[in-house]
């Protein structure tokens, strides 16, 4: 899916009345099948962007296109069979606390079935094999018939990637899929993102906080700061000075720390998607 944003802001939708879009006009062209990574510290506006791409805020200003389409201009049922197209991974996987981790992985599949397909789906899991084989990309095949609160947080927030493997998205878009993994986990998950959405055609913009796995990963990194874009460059072009400029006075980031993931409760779980529809 090819991506271009127009001089577009997003603001939050909590936002006081006249309060600064966290995303500042941006203009930016992203290639179908094109991995990038989404860095700054935090507050930058990575997690707005990500809904933006989504389409699950609008535009303040600007525009968005996709698959050189503006969304909001289509009625309501073209704009819910685009959103199925899309797959967006937030930093704390939604994922109902009792369900079982095949029910879980397989619902990346939702936006292709029918709702007769997927209520059956719930019952008696469709091609297991396949959420078998998605879950072994991310060493947890295993946990197939494990109960989603008997994972560690980490192995959580793999099922929740082993979603996308499933999805019938020509975008995906990861919201700090590494923050819960150990290093040797985070960049096994990182490359397979990587290797996969490469192998399907997906586009892939992931937000980091881990930089250095930005650089190693991917071979284009976007930097916002202040809801601004800082920059956008090969890997091989983002310097140290640029980095120092980005991460001033947020300098513990650069150098791996990252804040806690916000803490989400298990009802919670129940509402939300991780699929866009």
């Amino acid at each position: 899916m090819k991506i271009a944003l127009v001089a577009a802001a997003a603001r939050h939708p909590a936002a006081r009345p006249g309060a600064a879009p966290a995303l500042q006009p941006i203009t930016l062209r992203i290639a179908q099948g094109e991995p990038v990574a989404v860095i700054g510290p935090s507050g930058a506006g990575k997690t707005t962007l990500l809904q933006l791409l989504a389409c699950a805020l609008p535009p303040a200003e600007g525009e968005l296109q996709l698959d050189g389409i503006n969304p909001w201009s289509l009625p309501r049922r073209e704009l819910q069979r685009l959103r199925g197209r899309l797959f967006l991974a937030p930093q704390v996987p939604p994922l109902p606390p009792r369900q079982r981790v095949v029910t879980a992985v397989l619902a990346g599949r939702l936006p292709a079935m029918s709702l007769w397909a997927s209520l059956r789906s719930l019952l008696h899991p469709i091609d297991m094999a396949a959420a078998q084989a998605a879950l072994a990309r991310f060493d947890l095949a295993d946990k197939l018939f494990e109960r989603v609160d008997r994972l560690s947080g980490g192995e959580r927030q793999r099922v929740g990637l082993a979603r996308a493997l499933l999805a019938p998205a020509g975008l995906w878009l990861i919201d700090e899929p590494l923050s819960a993994l150990d290093p040797t986990r985070a960049a096994q998950a990182c490359a397979t993102l990587v290797d996969d959405a490469r192998a399907r055609g997906v586009t892939l913009v992931a937000s980091l906080h881990q930089v250095e796995m930005a650089l190693a990963q991917f071979p284009r990194i976007v930097g916002l700061r202040d809801g601004v874009l800082a920059f956008d460059l090969p890997a091989s072009e983002v310097t140290p000075a640029r980095l120092a400029a980005l991460y001033a006075q947020h300098e513990d980031e650069l150098h791996g720390a990252a804040p806690p993931p916000p803490v989400v409760s298990a009802d919670a779980g129940r509402l939300v998607s991780a699929t866009c529809r």
